[in-house]
């Protein structure tokens, strides 16, 4: 049985790349445009694992980290920040929402792919 990853980030080209990344690894992969919509899918699918932009419109990943991290149904979902927002401050500001790991963008492949593998 396959894994499913929801992908939030609102730039289709890093969509497309983490995609095809995961897809590698046999994942079923699940997209998101913003925090909201990734929010809502995760109450909806219940992925296994969830890679998170920060600077998206509408709800940013922070905020949507924290909604998944604190719902009773979606708490048990661990969240990975995937972010151009990498100062030691982000870093912690995204433990404090919930999210099990950060990776900077530009992030190398298998940095990601090792994150994904400690989660799943």
């Amino acid at each position: 049985m396959s894994k499913t990853i929801l992908v939030v980030d609102d730039d289709p080209v890093q969509q497309k790349h983490i995609s095809d990344l995961l897809r590698g690894l046999n994942a079923n992969v699940v997209l998101a445009g913003n925090g909201q919509q990734g929010v809502e899918k995760a109450q909806e699918i219940h992925p296994d694992l969830i890679l998170m932009d920060v600077v998206m419109p509408e709800v940013d990943g922070f905020a949507a980290c924290r909604q998944i991290t604190s719902g009773a149904d979606t708490k048990d979902i661990p969240v990975v920040i995937v972010s151009s927002k990498n100062q030691e401050a982000d870093k912690v500001w995204a433990q404090l929402q919930g999210a099990k790991a950060m990776i900077a963008k530009p992030f190398a492949d298998q940095e990601l792919l090792d994150q994904v593998n400690a989660y799943l």
